[in-house]
């Protein structure tokens, strides 16, 4: 009995401590205003995670139709930082929350890191640098399902570096 009430105490004051979690989440998309209009109706499907580090954001966005899609697809283009590669991967995505195989996620860095460049200066092999890229751009993850997102459907920007992630291994194109 004496053992188990420091044990006690010492669970109490531990538990007492604050709780992290790795990001924080908002459901809905809560990206900058000045990124094109085209993408406020997606505002309501989509959602908005903060971290694990600097915090960085991550807008995701899942579609339900082709079209739907396809539509929105040259926009969110413009807010990709030009050199910043397309990251092609399959569904099911931790980023759409279990809201099907196929959509976008935007990642962009902290939102108070002011980019001095629009435009990125591409490593050799972008791949290999992934840090550069995942922290000091706005990068686009590609969920690909070839139905809704579909990639004999729709361009992709030809000076764009493309690292395919599908089908386990990286593939860098």
């Amino acid at each position: 009995m004496k053992r188990a009430i420091p044990l006690l105490a010492a669970i109490l004051i531990l538990s007492a401590g604050p709780l992290y979690a790795i990001y924080s989440v908002k459901d809905s998309g809560d990206w900058p205003k000045d990124w094109p209009q085209e993408l406020e109706p997606l505002r309501k499907q989509a959602r908005t995670l903060e971290g694990p580090m600097l915090p960085q954001l991550h807008y995701a966005i899942p579609f339900s139709t082709r079209e739907e899609f396809e539509a929105a697809w040259p926009h969110i283009l413009k807010v990709k930082t030009e050199g910043a590669p397309i990251v092609l991967r399959r569904g099911p995505s931790f980023w759409l929350d279990g809201k099907g195989d196929a959509g976008v996620c935007i990642h962009t860095p902290p939102a108070n890191a002011v980019q001095k460049n629009k435009r990125a200066v591409v490593p050799k092999n972008a791949k290999l640098h992934r840090a550069w890229w995942r922290a000091d751009t706005i990068y686009i993850e590609l969920i690909v399902d070839g139905k809704i997102v579909d990639l004999n459907r729709i361009p992709l920007p030809a000076e764009t570096p493309i690292v395919d992630e599908r089908f386990g291994e990286e593939r860098g194109k």
